[in-house]
């Protein structure tokens, strides 16, 4: 805990999110200093129940763990009239409400823009979705995986002729995530100069398309086809030699080199000559071949000592071992550790920036499901007899630790 100020200290979030993409996206807004108050099921979340990679935890899996830091937990029934009535009468303290359900679902349970904004006009609604609000593709499922295969991005990278490599994490899910992020904190700025709340969209398809800026532009504008080659560049709109290479030991990474100097570092006297600008291009998939037989020749260390003497832009392929201890990310603080109330000590990523006078931080871990249903209910004008009859009817899940999560 520390006594500096945050960002957002004094906003409150009001999640109806699941999965990843809402709940990261809402997370970020807790880490900056919003309360966020996540609303889920009496039974708690869908992603408590299903584990990324096999880790379930104790109580908490780390899915849901590494997602919903800096929230309170209210589990009520939005089936019920009466779990409805809470989560509208939480909306009218609210500064944001953040929803990702399927298209209908919102206005189906009395939750849509039109009816919280009445309720609360300075409201910043935002409503996330796979491809889009309405059009023909709406009522797609809008996971990850598809939605890579869908933005084009597989098919700038490898060979011809083989089958698309996806990202190595749900890029998806994680750029939908900081979108949403990003679109909150402006429709914030748009309110503390107007006084106006608003609705805000956002979707998984335009979030990775606009991703690829200047991809899509090279396609668009310059009339540049995506054409993989015979060889695995991991990039069709950047010359060669540019990839992964193999080496006596391992894989490094190399891009962007002088050919001539590249040709005396790795002993490949064809290199002469040639001009990265013009024959990276035209000689992409031989470049990439004569580099790739030089460098399986000797073990990693020995190749980055001297490309980087060279001034040759490489660097090593990690694992996540490998990242976790490395000396950069440790001088940078990039993961932190707290302690949890029952998953005990939790070493994660922490924040992607940092602020001199209003620092990011972790004020809580992720909470049970409905850790603090009667502490949000109190604060809306319910008493403790209240908040226990609503329990006792099922209308919310009420769970009081001895142990509040650090």
């Amino acid at each position: 805990m520390t006594d500096l100020p945050s960002i957002l200290s004094g906003y409150r979030v009001i999640d109806c999110s699941i999965a990843m993409a809402g709940p990261f996206a809402a997370q970020r807004l807790g880490d900056l200093g919003a309360d966020v108050i996540k609303v889920e099921p009496p039974q708690g979340e869908w992603q408590r129940h299903a584990s990324a990679g096999g880790a379930q935890g104790n109580e908490v899996n780390v899915s849901f763990l590494s997602l919903n830091r800096n929230k309170r937990s209210v589990a009520v029934d939005l089936k019920s009239a009466e779990g409805k009535k809470i989560v509208r009468e939480l909306v009218a303290t609210a500064d944001v409400f953040l929803q990702n359900y399927r298209p209908g679902v919102a206005a189906r349970l009395g939750l849509d823009y039109e009816t919280l904004s009445a309720l609360n006009p300075k409201l910043v609604y935002v409503s996330m979705s796979g491809y889009g609000e309405d059009g023909p593709y709406r009522d797609r499922p809008g996971q990850d995986l598809l939605l890579q295969a869908m933005s084009g991005a597989m098919l700038s990278a490898g060979r011809a002729g083989e089958p698309p490599s996806p990202a190595g994490q749900f890029l998806a899910d994680a750029v939908t995530a900081s979108t949403a992020f990003e679109a909150v904190l402006a429709a914030l700025l748009h309110r503390e100069r107007t006084g106006e709340g608003q609705l805000v969209t956002v979707n998984m398809l335009d979030a990775l398309t606009t991703l690829q800026m200047q991809e899509l532009s090279v396609h668009t504008i310059g009339g540049i086809p995506q054409e993989r080659g015979t060889e695995p560049n991991a990039h069709v709109y950047i010359r060669a030699p540019y990839g992964v290479f193999e080496t006596a030991d391992g894989y490094i990474a190399l891009g962007f080199a002088d050919l001539e100097v590249l040709g005396r570092v790795i002993g490949e006297p064809s290199f002469a000559g040639l001009d990265a600008e013009e024959h990276g291009w035209s000689h992409r998939d031989e470049l990439y071949a004569k580099t790739a037989a030089a460098l399986v020749r000797r073990p990693s260390d020995e190749w980055l000592d001297e490309l980087l003497a060279a001034g040759i832009w490489a660097g090593p392929v990690y694992g996540y071992a490998d990242l976790v201890e490395d000396p950069q990310i440790i001088h940078n603080g990039t993961f932190v550790e707290y302690e949890h109330a029952t998953e005990g000590l939790v070493k994660t990523p922490g924040f992607p920036y940092k602020f001199a006078r209003t620092p990011a931080r972790i004020d809580r871990g992720a909470p049970l499901t409905g850790e603090h249903t009667a502490e949000i209910l109190g604060e809306i004008g319910y008493d403790t007899t209240a908040v226990d009859a609503l329990a006792a009817s099922g209308v919310v899940t009420s769970r009081v630790t001895d142990t509040a999560s650090a």
